[in-house]
Parts: structure tokens; sequence; C-alpha cells
């Protein structure tokens, strides 16, 4: 859905975007993705979160790049608090990127904000890249970002249907650009056992790009496995077709 996420809650993959949102987690949930690009590179990407009582535990794994020992690296570790319909969150991230065709690294933090009242709507917020030095004057991008996710029937039924929109904001001073929106929609049919959902989003741009505003993609529910795909067109990358799976026993 455009890659919104503040306040898209309940899935392993909240500690990319927010770390709170891994507070609605049942018990455990894992998932990982792969995105191949026309260059040769890929996009790979995994997520674990086991809850405790009040306490939530996720920790996460990205690599972007032709090979391992040249990639871009993001590991991830989150801890969130939950009390009543709210909780905080914060994470620690290492990154490995290359700066002006030099290896750099830093260490990074996040916090986040979720609310969620039961399974019928969500408002979340988070701040993320907090430090960051990779020397030399670069840093991680500092980004605010904050969305109200709201489900029109109850996904405790067959049927859904929500919308998320966000907000982002990021730091100007690291060249991020200016403010935008993000809009996501997702709709099916679930029955026990098997569904089918589809989704699209409308990304704002904050900086010239020639990717396309536009994203579109899908699960495929089997009981508590589940299979997604998400599209995006880029006149410059080519196509982007992101492959994932999630399991939330």
């Amino acid at each position: 859905m455009g890659g919104a996420g503040a306040a898209v809650v309940g899935d392993a993959g909240a500690v990319f975007t927010n770390p709170a949102g891994l507070a609605t987690i049942h018990r455990l949930a894992v998932e990982a993705s792969y995105e191949s690009y026309p260059s040769g590179s890929t996009l790979s990407t995994g997520a674990l979160a086991l809850r405790a009582g009040r306490f939530t535990w996720g920790a996460g794994a990205a690599a972007l790049g032709q090979a391992y020992t040249s990639a871009d690296l993001l590991g991830v570790s989150s801890l969130v608090f939950r009390t009543g319909l709210a909780a905080i969150g914060t994470s620690v991230k290492y990154v490995r990127e290359t700066v002006a065709g030099t290896r750099a690294d830093a260490w990074a933090g996040d916090v986040g904000l979720a609310i969620a009242v039961f399974d019928l709507m969500a408002l979340g917020a988070s701040v993320q890249n907090i430090g960051g030095d990779l020397g030399g004057g670069s840093h991680l991008p500092r980004r605010t970002r904050a969305g109200f996710t709201l489900n029109y029937v109850d996904p405790q039924g067959s049927y859904r249907l929500l919308t998320t929109v966000e907000g982002q904001w990021p730091s100007r001073g690291t060249g991020g650009g200016s403010p935008f929106l993000v809009l996501g929609l997702e709709g099916g049919v679930v029955t026990p056992g098997l569904g089918l959902l589809a989704r699209v989003g409308y990304v704002g741009h904050s900086v010239t790009t020639v990717a396309s505003p536009f994203t579109w993609g899908g699960s495929l529910e089997l009981g508590r496995l589940h299979l997604d795909y998400a599209y995006r067109a880029d006149d410059t990358l080519g196509a982007r077709q992101r492959m994932g799976l999630r399991w939330t026993p």
C-alpha cells in the first residue's frame, strides 16, 4: 500500500516502520520478502516478533545489493510496551552502506507510538534514524511518520475493507525532500483457511522521481500463512516486484 506502515499494526515488518506496531501481535509473527531489480541487485528482508505479556520483542534484517560482501545492510532490534490501547516502542539499528564509494556504518534509533482500538482502527507515529552518523558529514535520513488506519467492516468476519493514510516528513537537511502523503486501500474476502485480498496505494512525491505514484498488490491467505505480492512501475529501475510471506501462529 505504497509503503505506508506507521499505523499498519500486527505484522513483524513493523520493526522497519514503527516499532510500536508490534504490540498487537498475539504471540509470534515471522515474515520475509524478496525483490529483484533489472540491474541485478536484490532486496531481501526478514523480521520476527514475539510477545510476552505487555512486552513485545522484534528483530529484522535487510540486504540490498548484488552480493552480501558489497551489499548495504540493516539490522534492527525493537522492544515495545503496551498498556490498554496504547503502546510505545523503541528500536536500535545498525546500518552499513556505501557513501561516495566508501563503505561506512552507523548506529541509530527509532521511537514509535501506536493506539489500536481492537481490530477496528489504529493511530501510529514514529521518528526514524535518530543519530545515524555515517562520518564525513553524512547521516542517515531522519523521517517522521504519522498515520491512521480504519477497518470499515469487522476483520473477524468474511470481508475485508480498510484504508490507511500516512503523512511523512523527511529531514530536509539530508536531502529527503518535502512532506508528502501515502494512501492505501485493501479489500477482499476471507473464509476459514482461504482468502484473497487486493491492495492499491498512492505515494506522493517529495523529490523528483520517475517511479509511478501508484502501487498495487495482494495476498493469498492460507490460514495463518499469508503469501504477498506487490508491484510498482519505475522507468529507471524497471518494474519493481516484491514477493513475501508472513506466518502468524
